[in-house]
């Protein structure tokens, strides 16, 4: 049988192990980085907190499990805008170099445009190979006046015009002959129209 001695001393000790119990400290509440480095933690006291909201809402725990989810949240929208931010500049620069392209081109268009004009307008003073000087060349528009070894048709004269005698059957000597009597006839019409 059981002594009374023995009786006592398991009672001592569960006495001494009650208040060592009750003395002791309860563990720490975990953190919000350890929550952050631990998903599947998280997780889990998210349900626990979830299951009783009414009771659990103000626990270390599940505040430190909420905080831990807010800064998860904001660490991937700084991490999708900075991956946005990447892909607007990628696009951005792709169609820098797209417009610069298209002024690059357009410049030189306007150059091979401009040096077509010229190289027509330099054509209409310049001689063709094989022809001589004094060969008749018909030239049209504001050029054929200003153009050197260009000759000016007269205008036909009316029948009824006065014309000066001993001139009407006499070709002039040159072309600079042939400019001198156009303008003194324009002369006269412009007097005879006053």
């Amino acid at each position: 049988m059981c002594s009374p001695m023995r009786i006592l001393r398991v009672a001592i000790c569960l006495l001494a192990g009650g208040i060592v119990a009750a003395c002791s400290k309860p563990p720490p509440p975990v953190s919000v980085t350890e929550f952050m480095d631990n998903p599947r933690l998280l997780e889990a006291t998210m349900v626990r907190c979830g299951q009783n909201r009414s009771e659990m809402k103000y626990e270390v725990e599940c505040l430190n499990a909420r905080d831990a989810i807010n800064r998860l949240e904001r660490a991937e929208d700084r991490a999708r805008r900075a991956q946005l931010e990447a892909q607007s500049e990628r696009k951005r620069q792709a169609l820098r170099r797209t417009q610069e392209a298209a002024a690059a081109a357009r410049r030189r268009a306007e150059e091979d445009e401009r040096r077509r004009e010229e190289a027509e307008y330099l054509g209409i003073f310049e001689e063709p190979a094989g022809t001589s000087s004094t060969e008749d060349r018909t030239l049209s528009g504001p050029a054929s006046v200003n153009a050197p070894g260009a000759t000016i048709e007269p205008e036909p004269v009316p029948e009824s015009a006065d014309v000066p005698e001993g001139t009407a059957d006499e070709p002039p000597a040159s072309d600079l002959g042939q400019i001198r009597e156009e303008l003194r006839r324009r002369q006269q019409e412009s007097g005879e129209n006053r």
